[in-house]
């Protein structure tokens, strides 16, 4: 089937904004019953690439071509009517509205004139099902968990029964029993003829689901080829001219700090009783399946969700913060994992969002310094390799230049504690390198990096201790040369070394 016409095919397209090219000649062709991988830095061109396919835009020159022939001007309208669907990384759900409103958006059964919402239940159920989604369907959205919303992304885009599949970063925030659901649906639909197009920074997700692979640097193709005999090593290569290995800095022999948090029967939302401590020049790390109350316990410490200890000290002081704006005064700041939504304002410059926790310590006499923010900002951007105008609104960014603004509009209050939720979530390899380092850098300065991560890899290699959580009690805690895949997925999903569950 793979050598079977494409059913959606990009030749020599070229696309600018405001005379900076970002696409560059790029050639892309999607067939029948092939997963398909798209691989690049971010900034590479993946996500103008994909508007282009999906009709969200229209190349500057080249052509968009379905079923072997030219579409002329493309509209979403018309990829929708091709069977073409994208599941964006950023999801595109209405909050206020119900799971089932959500995934028959714009393509409501109607009776009367009216939406039928008896055949929108019908057919909404079935695709549901094929998800793994239990929740009531007249639920709202806004009341899901970030990983359900993003099943009810893919499922609103398996209700319109696509011929062309586009995933962007589809398991990002997805747990790994969902992440195994996605999995065996995307080769039920390679299978039936389907072409599907699967974008991701994890590679182990690109060496299982996929046999073929376009890779775009600096807007242009340099490689396009069968995945066959081609290792992680080598889709690093591809990629960045590098070995995964050279990613993570070196991890320096352990050192005892200052201690800077310590709790004992400490409750937070899904979290019970458990006791934690942290030092100065540590990089510890959270780790569990998704929802198991880790971001609970990073919310719990900074103040930003009710919290309780039996006993408790936090950067010296006793007790638990009690509202995070008593965090940020004892030097703990908080990166969430949803930059987007809650850790920056898109619509703001990327100047304002850098400087945004700062304003209060930069003005004098009830005045704005524009002198001292001009040269913080201007700091900032330096260290972040920042390049351009800082006039542009934050959303003009790639993925990972965003999440680089969430994480250093922090670093002009000199935090002591850096709370981190999923840092390099739906970030490029060289990216998630700099931000590595970074972390890295701060536990050198003698800060505490307390680390929850998705990324196994990320937990192993980055971290100078590892705290398991499940069903939001402490599984396990590792350290040193305990700290293995084995140990940490073993324990997260209650597996003892024998094999057994626990």
């Amino acid at each position: 089937m793979t050598d079977a016409t494409p059913l959606l095919e990009a030749r020599q397209v070229f696309k600018g904004f405001f005379g900076n090219p970002v696409l560059k000649g790029v050639d892309i062709a999607l067939r029948p019953g092939r997963v398909h991988a798209l691989l690049g830095e971010n900034g590479a061109g993946k996500s103008t690439l994909i508007n282009l396919l999906s009709g969200a835009l229209q190349p500057d020159s080249g052509a968009i071509l379905v079923d072997g022939r030219p579409v002329g001007r493309f509209s979403p309208a018309a990829a929708r009517a091709a069977g073409i669907a994208v599941v964006q990384q950023e999801l595109s759900l209405t909050a206020d509205l119900s799971i089932a409103e959500n995934i028959g958006l714009g393509a409501f059964p109607r009776r009367f004139g009216l939406i039928d919402y008896a055949a929108l239940h019908r057919g909404v159920r079935e695709v549901c099902d094929m998800v793994g989604l239990t929740e009531p369907l007249d639920m709202p959205v806004a009341d899901l968990a970030l990983g359900r919303r993003q099943m009810v992304e893919i499922a609103k885009a398996l209700y319109r029964k696509p011929r062309v599949l586009i995933l962007d970063e589809p398991t990002s925030s997805l747990s790994a029993h969902e992440a195994g659901i996605l999995a065996g649906l995307i080769g039920t639909l390679r299978d039936r003829g389907t072409a599907l197009l699967y974008i991701s920074h994890r590679l182990n997700e690109v060496q299982a689901l996929c046999s073929h692979v376009t890779v775009l640097k600096d807007g242009g193709v340099t490689a396009d080829q069968s995945l066959d005999g081609i290792d992680g090593e080598g889709l690093v290569r591809l990629m960045v001219g590098r070995k995964t290995g050279d990613l993570f800095p070196p991890r320096p022999a352990p050192s005892a700090g200052a201690l800077r948090i310590s709790v004992e029967g400490f409750s937070a939302g899904l979290v019970r009783d458990i006791g934690f401590s942290a030092r100065a020049g540590e990089i510890v790390g959270i780790g569990g399946l998704v929802g198991q109350g880790q971001e609970d316990l990073l919310l719990g410490l900074y103040g930003a969700i009710p919290a309780g200890a039996e006993k408790a000290e936090v950067c010296g002081k006793p007790g638990l913060p009690a509202h995070v704006g008593a965090a940020n005064a004892a030097g703990i700041v908080y990166v969430p994992a949803d930059r987007k939504h809650e850790g920056l304002v898109l619509p703001h410059s990327i100047a304002s969002n850098l400087i945004l926790p700062s304003l209060g310590r930069l003005a004098r006499g009830g005045l704005r310094d524009r002198a001292a923010e001009t040269g913080l900002i201007a700091d900032l951007a330096r260290r972040l390799t920042i390049k351009g105008d800082v006039a542009r609104p934050v959303q003009a960014l790639s993925g990972g230049n965003q999440q680089k603004v969430a994480l250093a509009k922090w670093l002009p209050l000199d935090p002591a504690v850096l709370l981190l939720n999923d840092p390099t979530r739906g970030v490029d390899i060289e990216t998630k390198r700099e931000i590595y380092l970074m972390l890295r850098a701060f536990a050198a300065e003698g800060r505490l990096v307390i680390l929850a991560s998705s990324d196994t890899p990320e937990l192993v290699h980055l971290c100078d201790r590892v705290v398991i959580l499940r069903e939001g009690e402490v599984a396990a805690r590792l350290s040193g040369d305990a700290i293995t895949e084995e140990a940490i997925v073993g324990a997260a999903m209650g597996i003892d070394r024998k094999g057994a569950a626990a």
